[in-house]
């Protein structure tokens, strides 16, 4: 009975724990006397995992503040430099990588180019390297590493950190857990890409603060992170937000997807879809090999066809987003990635659209915007899963 009561204990202190570091990270600063008014616990207790988390060098006092009546206190807030994360974005042609401070702040980055084609020993080869770059650049600025995160463009199995299956990249059952905490030591993350980017956006970004909304991964795939009751909505599997995949008819055809059925939604709503929409506008004399920069360039420059063939995407993009407006009423549809790039030309489309598809009453509760971390939304995002990691789990980093 003894051992049950103090594994209990235990678990009430780590939950307490857990809440003054959320409520420090989402309202700082706070003073003691209000961390106590806000989480309903006694001065006493608060003052103890304050200490606790002052040890483990997660908070750090920032000042006297003065405002109100009675005695200044001291203010909390969250230390931006209790350590480094490194966040690594697998994407279809290329590696980033990135180190950021406890507050998501970007220290260090790069990103090279990789092919698709080639083995995954060899793309894995190459995140190696940039790993140790961002290793030796958190240690030379004196910072631990809290953690090594990776967002993946596929779905992911968490509890072993093992790639199910990434159709862009054509990778199946991949311990990319295993092979890279093997390799340099450190605690790994794995998550969906879109996931990842959800969470950058509610610790970080324009849906803090939200508990209902819907983050769009738009790339090469499309990909999609729901926030439902200010909890990320994984499903029974872990696999929920694989929107790309839902069969729409946005066009009078159904192209084939690179996951092997025909008429999915990312395939009318991607970048791809805006550059072949582009090349079918252009006579054999003009046509040559196309990007998204490109394009934005041309649109820029006020070109029509650039312009429409970007819209043309943002109604199919706006189509498929109608019915999971329909189904989960959220607040905000936040739309990042690559395709972000031209948001500018491709929100307006999505939004008019949005309006068209989705039932009006529910139409005119949600907010259609771009992401505040763009074309590095699901980069930023690998690191807010360390750092959402932590919130909810301080005691897993170590004293001081």
């Amino acid at each position: 009975m003894k051992s049950f009561n103090t594994a209990d204990q235990a678990f009430v202190r780590e939950l307490n724990l857990s809440l003054v570091l959320q409520l420090i990270h989402n309202e700082a600063p706070l003073s003691r006397a209000r961390l106590a008014a806000e989480s309903g616990l006694n001065k006493s207790t608060v003052s103890s995992l304050v200490e606790d988390l002052l040890d483990r060098n997660l908070i750090h006092e920032t000042g006297i503040n003065s405002t109100g009546t009675g005695r200044p206190a001291m203010s909390l807030e969250i230390n931006p430099e209790a350590g480094g994360i490194i966040g690594v974005e697998l994407g279809v042609d290329f590696i980033a990588i990135i180190l950021t401070d406890f507050m998501g702040k970007i220290l260090f980055r790069k990103n090279v180019s990789a092919d698709p084609a080639t083995s995954q020993e060899k793309t894995f080869n190459q995140a190696f390297q940039l790993i140790d770059e961002a290793v030796l650049f958190c240690h030379d600025e004196g910072y631990r590493i809290l953690g090594l995160s990776f967002a993946i463009p596929g779905t992911v199995e968490l509890n072993d950190g093992l790639l199910i299956f990434a159709p862009n990249l054509n990778w199946h059952n991949t311990p990319i857990r295993k092979i890279f905490s093997e390799r340099t030591g450190l605690k790994v993350f794995v998550e969906n890409d879109a996931n990842a980017a959800a969470v950058a956006e509610h610790l970080f970004g324009v849906a803090q603060k939200l508990n209902d909304f819907i983050f769009v991964f738009a790339g090469v795939g499309l990909g999609g992170g729901l926030f439902l009751n200010g909890q990320l909505y994984r499903g029974k599997g872990g696999y929920a937000g694989e929107i790309g995949h839902t069969s729409i008819m946005a066009e009078p055809f159904q192209l084939p997807c690179r996951c092997g059925n025909l008429g999915c939604w990312e395939t009318y709503a991607n970048q791809e879809s805006i550059i072949w929409r582009m090349q079918s506008r252009l006579d054999d004399k003009q046509k040559a090999p196309l990007s998204i920069s490109l394009i934005k360039k041309a649109a820029d420059g006020g070109d029509k066809d650039a312009i429409e063939a970007i819209a043309e995407s943002g109604t199919a993009m706006g189509i498929g987003l109608a019915g999971l407006v329909n189904i989960f009423n959220p607040e905000k549809v936040i739309i990042g990635g690559p395709i972000s790039v031209v948001g500018e030309y491709l929100l307006p489309s999505v939004q008019k659209s949005v309006n068209k598809y989705s039932m009006v009453e529910i139409a005119v509760q949600t907010e259609v915007s771009l992401s505040k971390f763009g074309p590095d939304a699901s980069l930023v995002g690998a690191a807010a899963i360390v750092v959402d990691d932590i919130l909810r789990n301080p005691t897993h980093i170590e004293r001081r």
